[in-house]
């Protein structure tokens, strides 16, 4: 049986300025397909290649396979439904799957938008997508469909979604194909080096209100690290990649096997040969000071902290949990360990102003982080956020929604005026840094690492890549109240379809507002009673019966009661 996978080409200006990023998705379906028996399973890599249609027409052809996928996170969603319509015209016969969270959540509106698609993987694919391409195999699709937990398709008029199937309990049976990739293409422009994106767990036990990540993965789990670092070994010896980025949401959270796995990538001298880089939490940052030169030890280089907001409004509205005051602690104590650190601000809500967006600039210098990013806030529509919000997206056209395209308006500003304070920031921060801080300051290697940070900039910058900046006609302050963003206005949004899907992080929220609510329930029963308590005792020393009240029980006394 030929499986093919396609990665969509949809690009943005966003986090690809930076290189070009392997595909683990691929590499770990392939992996898990292999294991299983599937032997014939090839892979385009449409967007790393920047394939135009006519071309990858002509490549899906020459394939021919019995089924083919692709995923799509919510900006890819339009290209990702094309490519399975090219596969119809080239290999009709061929079964037609998507996968990724955007189709998982909004999987009736992908479905209606494009019916040319046999079948959505909901949820993490590897098993799911194992038990489909066996049905395929053994002639037992479209028959068997309905048996399989996780799916979702059309039959006739009606969109179906089988009950959704369980998350993947032992991450440790998954052993990712990586020889699937073309490893040459994979590039780390800072550093120039071929770049991987292994991953260590999956979930986060935290709701962060404008993040989906949580919502999709559903329960935390974590890798055994010895098995984490094998697959890194294999990534250095066999494939030359130099620097790694964990996909992780927040890899310290575990912090027993997060020092598990700095101690083993130590032993076995990986440091000396690759690199890499995490996402996290300022909190974890607190929690572990005493180890920050530690992890650099074990090859740690860069941290990017979601820090989210200078005002600390936004943080509470993101529910971030965090305190404006520990971002700026959490840098310092980052900067003294000889770890790069970047700084995530979330910019263009509802109530953004031009004075917002000069305080995120200020608090950004004072800081001092040695990168800063500036993302537009994007609506998800499966987001607790966007619920929150909806009243106010005037946008849903998804190819838009890209960290990098204002689709909110705030009230106070137009879009123009928002992407034109955005860059504002972007040349005073870079220029400042540029000038006084990367040649001058660190190690030889942190000097060489932020000049090619400094590179990736000014290549995506003047090629007009950054921020799609040359598809929106921006080129300054002059032309702010004339940039287009080529809005799709006929798109319309559907709701997110999340009925039977939870996430463990929702439970705990919601047990965590039922304990609470209990407890306050018996603590205002408690007052009750103590407060009943007290005021009979204060009537009983008001009150006294009158005399000719009084009476004595029976055989208590020399008088008795009288019969009535």
């Amino acid at each position: 049986m030929r499986i093919l996978f396609v990665h969509p080409n949809y690009r943005s200006g966003g986090a690809e300025i930076a290189g070009t990023w392997p595909p683990a998705w691929v590499a770990y379906l392939t992996g898990h397909l292999r294991s299983a028996g599937f032997d014939d399973v090839e892979f385009i890599d449409a967007m790393t290649d920047n394939l135009d249609e006519d071309t990858l027409k002509a490549r899906i052809a020459e394939h021919q396979p019995d089924a083919i996928g692709v995923t799509a996170i919510t900006p890819s969603i339009y290209m990702a439904e094309r490519v399975l319509e090219i596969a119809k015209e080239v290999c009709p016969k061929a079964v037609r799957i998507m996968g990724g969270v955007h189709a998982t959540f909004m999987y009736k509106q992908v479905l209606s938008e494009a019916p040319w698609i046999d079948v959505i993987v909901r949820g993490e694919g590897e098993e799911i997508c194992t038990e489909l391409m066996l049905a395929i195999e053994d002639g037992r699709w479209p028959a068997d469909r309905r048996k399989i937990k996780g799916l979702a398709f059309r039959d006739g008029d009606q969109i179906v979604a089988t009950q959704a199937a369980s998350t993947v309990k032992d991450l440790d049976a998954i052993n990712p194909d990586w020889s699937v990739l073309e490893w040459s293409k994979y590039i780390y422009i800072p550093l120039n080096k071929r770049v991987a994106i292994p991953n260590m767990a999956r979930g986060c036990p935290f709701t962060c209100s404008f993040c989906s990540q949580w919502k999709f993965w559903r329960d935390y789990r974590v890798r055994d690290p010895i098995k984490v670092v094998d697959e890194i070994e294999t990534l250095v010896n066999d494939h030359d990649v130099g620097f790694f980025i964990l996909a992780d949401e927040e890899p310290t959270i575990n912090r027993k096997k997060f020092i598990a796995f700095c101690e083993e990538l130590i032993k076995r001298d990986l440091p000396r040969r690759v690199q890499w880089g995490i996402n996290t939490r300022v909190t974890d940052i607190y929690r572990d000071k005493e180890l920050l030169s530690f992890y650099r030890k074990a090859g740690l280089v860069h941290v990017s902290l979601g820090t989210e907001a200078a005002a600390q409004l936004k943080l509470d509205i993101f529910n971030k949990e965090t305190k404006v005051e520990e971002n700026k602690e959490a840098i310092r104590l980052l900067r003294e360990a000889d770890i790069l650190t970047e700084a995530q601000f979330i910019v263009g809500l509802d109530n953004e102003t031009p004075e917002t967006l000069e305080e995120t600039y200020k608090m950004a210098w004072d800081w001092q982080p040695d990168l800063a990013n500036w993302s537009m806030y994007t609506p998800w529509p499966f987001t607790p956020l966007f619920q929150e919000m909806r009243d106010k997206v005037e946008i849903y056209d998804f190819s838009k929604y890209n960290f990098v395209t204002p689709i909110m308006k705030p009230a106070a500003m137009e879009r123009g005026e928002l992407l034109d304070g955005v860059m504002n920031n972007y040349r005073r921060f870079y220029m400042k840094k540029a000038l006084f801080h990367y040649p001058w300051r660190g190690t030889g290697y942190r000097r060489r690492y932020l000049l090619g940070c400094l590179k990736a900039f000014l290549k995506a910058g003047v090629g007009r890549t950054f921020y799609d900046l040359g598809k929106a006609g921006y080129w300054g302050p002059q032309s702010k109240g004339k940039v287009d963003f080529h809005f799709d206005e006929t798109r319309e949004i559907a709701d997110a379809q999340m009925a039977d899907w939870e996430a463990s992080a929702d439970r705990a929220a919601k047990a965590k507002e039922r304990r609470e609510a209990v407890k306050a329930q018996m603590k205002d029963r408690a007052q009750d009673r103590n407060q009943a308590k007290q005021d009979a005792a204060e009537r009983a020393k008001t009150f006294r019966m009158p005399d000719d009240m009084q009476v004595k029980a029976c055989g208590g006394g020399t008088q008795q009661m009288e019969d009535v």
